[in-house]
């Protein structure tokens, strides 16, 4: 009896495993180059020795990356995606400024530990700032100065408040990362991000109960001394006011 034949093999790949293995070459790439910058600075990494220590040809970064520039806007990302899984708040910090200090603390801690990683992430503007990752972490930073606003704390509006955080973080693990080892004195890191809270928030709640309730009784008696308003606008905002200053 006559064998039935084997069906034809095809060189059509599947696209999945294709995909899979394609990320797991990116993955490896980028961690080899992560590694490379910590270890040896931003010069080290060139796409003939990143692809040596990722065990690819140099053609592949240029597949999966474009060019160099787009390796370490890659390698951008990865930082933000670390600094986000270390990223957490404290829910047992009920005082809303203790977790704006939190937040601001541990940015800083996470730049002093990744120097070479965190100049290339904050030291060229808006390098990997389209990243998911990035953008999570601006939605925890603007949790902590929403809080603070529910909460009557806050000095100035959210935007100017994300901005004054971020540029006081920024500018103090840049800085530090720029002083002789025998200069780093920590107080310049406790008195920066006191001048952040000072500016971000009041010493109390300017809303003496927190919630819209409190929030709209406070304007309420404050809104005969503005100037700004027109009569008519000063009525009608009286009117939303009251409506929402009723418990209930």
């Amino acid at each position: 009896m006559a064998a039935e034949p084997k069906p034809h093999s095809t060189s059509v790949a599947d696209p999945g495993s294709t995909a899979d293995v394609r990320e797991v070459t990116r993955q490896r790439v980028l961690e080899a180059a992560a590694d490379l910058l910590a270890r040896e600075g931003r010069d080290a990494v060139t796409t003939r020795v990143v692809a040596a220590a990722a065990g690819v040809q140099p053609p592949a970064i240029y597949r999966l990356f474009g060019d160099k520039d787009g390796l370490l806007d890659a390698v951008a990302e990865h930082g933000y995606a670390t600094f986000l899984a270390a990223k957490h708040q404290d829910r047992h910090l009920q005082d809303p400024v203790e977790d704006l200090r939190a937040g601001w603390d541990l940015a800083v801690e996470f730049g002093l530990a990744n120097p070479e990683l965190y100049a290339l992430m904050y030291g060229e503007p808006k390098r990997g700032t389209t990243s998911a990752a990035f953008h999570a972490g601006m939605q925890i930073l603007l949790g902590r100065i929403g809080r603070l606003a529910a909460g009557g704390w806050l000095r100035v509006d959210e935007k100017l408040a994300a901005a004054l955080i971020h540029a006081t973080a920024r500018g103090a693990v840049l800085t530090w990362l720029s002083l002789p080892e025998q200069q780093r004195d920590p107080a310049l890191l406790t008195a920066l991000r006191e001048s952040m809270v000072a500016a971000v928030t009041h010493d109390k709640p300017a809303v003496g109960e927190p919630g819209p309730a409190g929030a709209a009784r406070a304007l309420r008696a404050l809104l005969p001394d503005q100037t700004v308003l027109s009569g008519a606008e000063q009525h009608l905002l009286g009117e939303w006011l009251d409506r929402l200053a009723v418990d209930g």
